[in-house]
This record gives structure tokens, sequence and C-alpha cells, in this order.
């Protein structure tokens, strides 16, 4: 299965729910590969911490590869590092993507990484793809790649606001690109069970007929710990209950 987690806005926990979700599937056996595709690196760091190698080989890489012929052309595996946590590899991003850009889009690469994850199928059994807060090149090569897509969501009315033109965006990918992709759901982030104003943003979410997912993510300070450690929560703290939510969450995924 291969998953992609977008949003066009930043700081919605993209990487938070990428990096945890991934490592929940990794700790239950599965054999789980993460792409990291946001400049900024944060799923990276979050996953590898200070073992993270600056100089190792990852997704700026890999896309570089493909502006190159070869007879032999590398395998996407030659991108890909172990973690500290077994059965869980990562493609690491880098700031280089930004410079990759403009090159990648003008020579219409946008293919290149569906074409590099298909032959993985018996390598990994899950790949989770992260993606940069922009439609940009990464985020259409890694919808394009994907099966599935979920979509983080912060509960206010911007994001609200914003759903729909990102919904739209994900079906016009699908019709064009992408046959196999499907909206998976939307991924409630943040959420304070006390406060009116989340319960009515998701509860006006629901009315109109959206695929809201459950368990919601509940606002908690330990993921920031988790942050600082670079340890996703199922390592950090297995019985919290985020922790908890998020394996309720992986598991209804199926």
């Amino acid at each position: 299965m291969r998953r992609v987690v977008f949003n066009q806005k930043g700081g919605v926990g993209k990487s938070t729910i990428t990096s945890n979700l991934a490592a929940i599937a990794a700790a239950a056996g599965k054999r789980v590969l993460v792409i990291d595709l946001d400049r900024q690196g944060n799923t990276s760091r979050y996953l590898m911490g200070e073992t993270l190698d600056d100089g190792a080989a990852g997704s700026a890489e890999f896309f570089e590869s493909t502006l190159k012929f070869a007879v032999r052309p590398p395998a996407a595996t030659d991108f890909v590092t172990e973690t500290p946590w077994d059965n869980l590899h990562l493609m690491p991003a880098s700031p280089e993507l930004d410079e990759l850009h403009s090159k990648l889009e003008s020579r219409y690469k946008i293919y290149k990484l569906r074409d590099a994850l298909l032959p993985l199928a018996d390598e990994y059994d899950e790949i989770w793809i992260d993606t940069p807060p922009a439609l940009n090149f990464y985020t259409r090569s890694a919808l394009i790649a994907a099966q599935g897509c979920l979509i983080p969501f912060d509960c206010d009315d911007f994001s609200r606001r914003a759903l729909y033109g990102l919904l739209e965006a994900v079906e016009e990918i699908r019709a064009d690109h992408a046959p196999e992709l499907s909206v998976e759901g939307i991924v409630v982030n943040q959420f304070q069970a006390r406060a009116s104003l989340p319960q009515r943003v998701v509860q006006e979410l629901l009315d109109e007929g959206l695929p809201v997912l459950e368990p919601y993510l509940s606002s908690s300070v330990k993921v920031k710990e988790s942050h600082e450690l670079s340890r996703p929560m199922i390592h950090l703290d297995a019985r919290h209950k985020l922790t908890q939510e998020m394996q309720a969450l992986y598991e209804s995924l199926g």
C-alpha cells in the first residue's frame, strides 16, 4: 500500500501523522518505507534524530538521478537509509529539493516517483509519503505515485474552507493521472474535545458527508516531547492516550 499525507496548509501535522502511523506499522512487523519530499525535512529529523547523515542520499538525489540518462539507472532503494527503528526505512529530504524543482517540472518528470516505487512491492508492505505544504511538482508526484491519500485537518474555519479546493485538486489528479488514487479520509488533528469550535467544525464536515476518520487525534504536549527526542509516540509512550488513538486510526485504515 502506498499512501500520501497531503495538505496545502502548513502546520497541520503532516510530518507527525506520517511518522507515527509508519512507526506503528513497522512496530507491528510490517516492512515500511517513508519518503520525505518536504525540503524542511521534519519527518527525516523526527525518525532519525542525530543519526541523520546530512550527506546521505535521499529524495533530492533520487530526483536528480532522473535528470540524467543511464543505461542502468539506480534503484529507488539506493536512496534509502535505515532508521533506528526495526522494519522502518527512510528516503530523507534535504534543501536541495528546492534547487531541482524547476528542472524537474520543465522536463516533465512527474511520473518518475511512481515508476520507481512500483517495483518495491516485494520490498515493502507499506510506503508512506510526506509532502510539502504546497501543490507543487513534489506533491503531484506523490499523489500520482500513491494509492491512498490522508488529509490532516486542524480544527479551524480557515482549514475547513481550504479543504474543498484541496479535495478538488486530489480528484483532478486522480482523474487525469492516477486512477488508483483515492482519498482514504480526513484525519482530525489537535482535537480538543471540550472546546466548542473543534466540535462544531468537525460536525460540519460530517454533515456535508466528507470522509472524516475516527478516532480524532487529541491535542497533547507529549507529541512535542516526541519531536524533541526524535522518538515516535509508539516508542516513547505506547500507553499514552494519543498513541492509542493513532494505533486505532492506523487499524481503521485496513
